[in-house]
């Protein structure tokens, strides 16, 4: 995996690198002394992971991670416990506290290897069939034909699974959508996405999964019509 080192104090940063170096999976591109450093590296190098400090000067770790619209993996090391939640909820791979062990830093970069190959083992021309939410302080995989509907709740989504399960998550309804093969599921409002397949009616502006009716916005009315291929129809 291609990574990146961000740390603005030199000793740290030193040793970041040499633990690294350590490891056979990583392949070190860059170290930065700062976000705006490592801004310039990932706009010009495809980068995998980023082992990122929080307190720098200028643009926090933290900042630095809200900007991307694009995110590698992260794995946050700081000499502060109190960034751990808001570092999770920005999904990042683990969260290190200085000093390091090398046995603890190791240990991330191996999840973060397990996470790079999940990612990666899929054959290029198919679809995979399930992806991996960041929940508990772990991953959860997630099988996207178990997928019965998705609830926005404000900085939140609740996924119902068809085992009558649910799953609430720190994520945005835009980013999950782009995990979803669009030709399976489909925005009917700005809170909720349903799978087509689970969809039973569909009556004015209402849709109903089984005994259970969502609101349909006529924003996305017509296209749902076009996808169950009803065309025009109302």
């Amino acid at each position: 995996m291609k990574c990146v080192a961000v740390d603005d104090e030199p000793l740290a940063l030193a040793l970041l690198i040499d633990n690294i170096r350590q490891v056979t999976s990583l392949q070190l591109v860059a170290s930065c002394a700062n976000a705006m450093e490592a801004l310039t590296v990932l706009n010009r190098e495809e980068v995998d992971l980023i082992f990122l400090d929080i307190q720098m000067p200028g643009l926090t770790g933290l900042q630095f991670l809200q900007s991307l619209s694009v995110r590698p993996m992260v794995i946050l090391i700081t000499a502060y416990e109190k960034y751990a939640l808001e570092g999770f909820n920005l999904d990042v791979i683990d969260y290190l506290v200085k000093p390091v062990p090398f046995e603890r830093f190791l240990k991330a970069c191996n999840k973060a290897t397990d996470f790079f190959r999940l990612k990666n083992n899929a054959l290029p021309a198919e679809q995979p069939d399930y992806f991996f939410v960041n929940a508990e302080y772990g991953l959860i995989k997630i099988v996207i034909s178990e997928i019965v509907l998705i609830e926005g709740l404000k900085d939140y989504l609740k996924i119902h699974l068809a085992d009558g399960k649910n799953l609430v998550i720190r994520m945005s309804l835009k980013s999950i959508e782009e995990k979803l093969p669009p030709n399976k599921f489909f925005r009917i409002h700005k809170s909720y996405i349903v799978s087509v397949s689970h969809i039973t009616s569909i009556r004015k502006n209402s849709v109903f999964l089984s005994e259970r009716e969502l609101p349909l916005s006529d924003h996305y009315k017509e296209e749902l019509l076009r996808v169950i291929g009803q065309g025009n129809k109302s």
